[in-house]
């Protein structure tokens, strides 16, 4: 098999080219993707710190340090749940509220340009098969012996 006829070739070396093209445009507002994601997590009422790692597929260790970051960036605030003071949950903080929403538009726009460059039956298509490798995955060991 070719490389370029891989599938996982082809979805990381487009995965590749999104984060590149999402960090060249986000570093025009002093992000990054990954800063944008995170924002792009975070409700309104607070998020608890342990779902977001889960949302974005992000080990714990890896969103300690990008929550301390973003907190001293004065992007975020970290607050004691209400009800359960054991929680943490995470709140934007009204910069935050400003990059996210940059981060929103981002996003928006490059969904926009790529449903009006490609046809809606190629798009439903790229769901589909997108969807059922994902349920492929998950409920099969693929390298058992």
């Amino acid at each position: 098999m070719k490389l370029d006829e891989a599938i996982d070739f082809q979805v990381r070396w487009a995965w590749y080219k999104i984060i590149k093209m999402y960090n060249t445009e986000a570093s025009n507002y002093g992000l990054s993707m990954a800063i944008g994601q995170v924002l792009l997590n975070i409700d309104k009422d607070g998020t608890p710190s342990t779902k977001l790692g889960p949302k974005m597929g992000m080990e714990p260790r890896s969103l300690t340090r990008m929550l301390k970051s973003l907190e001293g960036k004065g992007l975020i605030v970290k607050r004691a749940d209400k009800l359960d003071k054991r929680m943490v949950r995470v709140f934007l903080t009204k910069e935050g509220e400003v990059k996210r929403k940059l981060s929103r538009d981002t996003v928006l726009h490059f969904n926009k340009f790529m449903r009006e460059n490609i046809s809606k039956t190629k798009m439903k298509n790229f769901f589909e098969v997108l969807s059922k490798m994902n349920e492929l995955i998950d409920n099969n060991d693929i390298y058992k012996k």
